[in-house]
């Protein structure tokens, strides 16, 4: 690579007989291709500089964003140097692009002279990109790490959703006692292609190892939902796997997306989500056995169903817990640990 002193040289004197000419300044930039960690960009020069040039300085920065961590490293301008090919390039870096993230790019050209110097054109016009999710053979990368931790299956019976009082009275009163999906927040993998797109009603099936029951503690309130599983998960039902991530604990998550078939949510999901056998899978199956419908959660994962369309409160029952609130365990836009090698993969975090 070459020094900042080569490529940030600037010609004050008059040219000397016999050296090259000026490179002209590129122009036209395009972006296209845009994925969770990769792009390609072209831009126009001049004709007699095509055969001249001999590498391309691109400048490529990370937006500033006013909600960022400020206590967290912050992003540093990258400066990338790469041999002339044909145009248009492709840049591709897991370590330098996230999904989802607001970029600006500038480009330079150069010729590597006989002593090493750099003839330097100017910078181009800047450009700004979004980069795109995950894709839907990203996601199958996280879910295989999800399945080599997700433990033995566990037998289950209701799912359930914690919250306060006056959430359910709002559903009973202004809802027509449904309880509305919303708009998934940006928690979990930032590349996730639900956060802030998908709309769902979320539901807990964890039980305890040693009653077989949810647990009496929660994190988002003490009144429980509770509606038999068959009611959301049957044979009519889609199951996707949506997530997988931790918040710098040793628990680990996994998003599960319950669909009906055919419905909004399916659409959306059949596009972008890995499907999932809903009697055959490491996660949430419903099988049947005895001719019965038996359900199975798995034990070492805290699982997050998104069930896609509103929910009757009718078919279920409503009460207060007796344990605690553990806020320390509320998953509200929590942001993912992207130094952990259990749930993180080769592209952007």
């Amino acid at each position: 690579m070459p020094s900042s002193h080569q490529i940030l040289q600037v010609l004050t004197e008059d040219k000397p007989a016999g050296s090259m000419e000026l490179l002209s300044t590129p122009h036209s930039i395009e972006v296209s291709n845009v994925t969770c960690d990769s792009f390609r960009i072209s831009w126009a020069m001049e004709n007699s500089d095509l055969e001249r040039v001999t590498h391309y300085f691109i400048d490529l920065n990370k937006k500033e964003n006013k909600n960022s961590n400020k206590f967290k490293h912050r992003d540093v301008p990258t400066k990338l140097v790469a041999k002339a090919v044909p145009l248009p390039m492709t840049v591709r870096g897991h370590w330098f692009l996230s999904p989802r993230t607001e970029y600006s790019v500038a480009v330079q050209t150069a010729v590597k002279q006989s002593d090493g110097e750099y003839l330097v054109s100017g910078w181009s016009e800047t450009v700004e990109f979004c980069t795109g999710d995950y894709a839907k053979e990203h996601l199958a990368q996280l879910q295989e790490k999800a399945e080599q931790i997700a433990g033995r299956m566990l037998r289950f019976s209701v799912f359930y959703r914690n919250h306060h009082k006056e959430y359910f009275q709002h559903a009973r009163t202004h809802c027509g006692n449904m309880l509305q999906p919303y708009l998934k927040d940006n928690s979990g993998s930032h590349g996730s292609p639900t956060s802030g797109m998908l709309h769902g009603v979320f539901f807990s099936c964890n039980t305890e190892f040693n009653t077989g029951q949810p647990p009496q503690d929660s994190p988002y309130g003490r009144w429980r939902f509770q509606i038999p599983a068959q009611r959301l998960f049957n044979p009519s039902t889609n199951l996707y796997f949506a997530d997988f991530y931790c918040m710098y604990t040793a628990y680990h998550y996994a998003i599960l997306v319950l669909a009906p078939k055919g419905s909004l949510g399916d659409r959306f999901c059949r596009d972008r989500l890995p499907l999932l056998d809903i009697a055959c899978n490491k996660f949430l199956t419903c099988s049947v056995e005895d001719g019965e419908l038996v359900f199975r959660h798995a034990q070492d994962l805290i699982l997050e169903i998104i069930y896609t369309e509103p929910v009757d409160l009718s078919l279920g029952t409503l009460g207060e817990i007796s344990g605690h609130q553990l806020m320390s365990l509320s998953t509200a836009d929590a942001k993912k640990d992207p130094s952990c090698k259990t749930c993180n993969i080769s592209v952007g975090r």
